[in-house]
């Protein structure tokens, strides 16, 4: 790799951050507010909670920082359904689609199925939500560590992965669904969030930029050091104000999800080539992400979510890139995961992937979920439609890059 492009290339992205608002090299990704609904058709709570999120966001527009999205989770969708069935609940869910769409709001609606059930016509109905909705996430459990693996979950999960990517553009519908393994609730990151009990709120970050500075100045012997001090510091005024919106508001405070959420000019690759000098994949790689997460999991601020390093392949440009270099493969992503978080996000893989190997694919994550009691994992696989293994791969969400689609070895 050429280390003076990437160093000139680093410059760049931080000097474009240090020229805006208040010279923040991060962002911050989401304020995302959970809440019970007391029926599919209670948009006053939905409402209300739009109202707060708005108020929120200013308080931290206010002091210079951009808020890029504002979201509404709700508890799992089959526990308020209120007798109605999957089918009748469509119109209402439509309705409230709408309404987060006008406000500019993101939705999950939790988790589709309880744990461990498996439901015939689910990938159906989920072909149906997706053609009348916009906005709405959701997302189906494959493990916990107190019940092990769910397999009638899984079943569930790879025939709706298969379905959305049948049945949407590009197989883009796969962005809204999730399986997710040993998750908490209050995650303030989509797919994987579902609410329970008290309305509350969490904060997550787009903090690559961050980590790509401080190992520019860095190396192995005081990046963890750097790192953690760095972080604290930039991300406490976060927590202080959050602190004062609960209070005043008297909305719970959940944390920080201390995830280095990548954009588009916010690459987590580029931050661990910066600290190992070499193309992402390469020895070394993954003793970076097992420093990072041991970070982002130490930090002397209120946490919550998956607060580990998130490697999503069609998010990032420079995973993207060493994907088309063959610098990684689905199973390494695994391994990475395996000393850090997030499990497999937004990974491209063949349109013609067999039902089986989804399945199989998702049995892994579940397993290694279940490793340590916190270890929450989740696996957003991208069938792309028509594609093979090799093959260039393009999207029409502006939130996805180009990549090649990846080969399941």
């Amino acid at each position: 790799m050429n280390i003076t492009r990437l160093t000139l290339l680093t410059i760049t992205v931080l000097t474009s951050f240090l020229t805006n608002g208040q010279g923040y090299n991060f962002r911050i990704r989401t304020i995302t507010a959970g809440v019970s609904l007391s029926s599919l058709s209670d948009t006053v709570t939905i409402n209300q909670t739009i109202a707060f999120l708005k108020k929120s966001r200013t308080e931290y527009t206010k002091k210079g920082y951009e808020v890029q999205t504002l979201r509404i989770v709700t508890q799992n969708i089959y526990e308020y359904l209120g007798g109605k069935s999957y089918k009748e609940a469509i119109p209402y869910l439509k309705i409230i689609d709408q309404i987060a769409k006008r406000e500019d709001i993101v939705l999950s609606i939790g988790q589709l199925l309880p744990p461990n059930q498996y439901k015939s016509d689910i990938a159906n109905w989920v072909i149906e939500l997706i053609k009348e909705t916009d906005n709405i996430n959701f997302s189906i459990p494959i493990s916990s560590f107190s019940h092990g693996v769910y397999p009638n979950s899984i079943k569930a999960a790879a025939e709706v992965t298969i379905a959305l990517s049948k049945n949407s553009k590009g197989g883009e519908g796969n962005f809204r669904f999730t399986a997710s393994a040993n998750c908490p609730s209050e995650i303030p990151f989509f797919p994987a969030a579902y609410h329970k009990g008290k309305r509350n709120f969490a904060i997550g970050i787009e903090s690559p930029n961050i980590l790509t500075e401080v190992f520019l100045q860095s190396d192995w012997a005081n990046a963890k050091d750097n790192l953690k001090q760095t972080l604290e510091s930039k991300l406490r005024p976060i927590e202080t104000i959050a602190m004062n919106i609960s209070k005043l508001n008297n909305w719970t405070y959940n944390g920080i999800d201390t995830s280095p959420a990548p954009g588009l000019d916010a690459s987590i690759g580029e931050a661990i080539e910066t600290l190992t000098k070499q193309p992402f994949g390469e020895p070394s790689t993954l003793r970076a992400c097992a420093m990072i997460t041991d970070v982002l999991k130490n930090l002397n601020l209120k946490t919550c979510g998956y607060s580990g390093l998130m490697l999503p392949v069609i998010e990032d440009k420079v995973l993207a890139k060493r994907a088309m270099e063959n610098r990684f493969t689905v199973q390494e992503l695994l391994l990475f995961s395996s000393v850090s978080g997030t499990g497999l996000d937004v990974v491209p893989i063949p349109g013609d992937t067999p039902l089986d190997i989804i399945e199989r694919i998702y049995h892994d994550v579940a397993a290694l979920s279940l490793k340590y009691t916190n270890k929450a994992l989740s696996a957003r696989l991208f069938l792309i439609p028509g594609k093979q293994a090799g093959e260039l791969v393009e999207f029409d969400n502006p939130y996805l890059t180009s990549s090649t689609v990846m080969k399941i070895e």
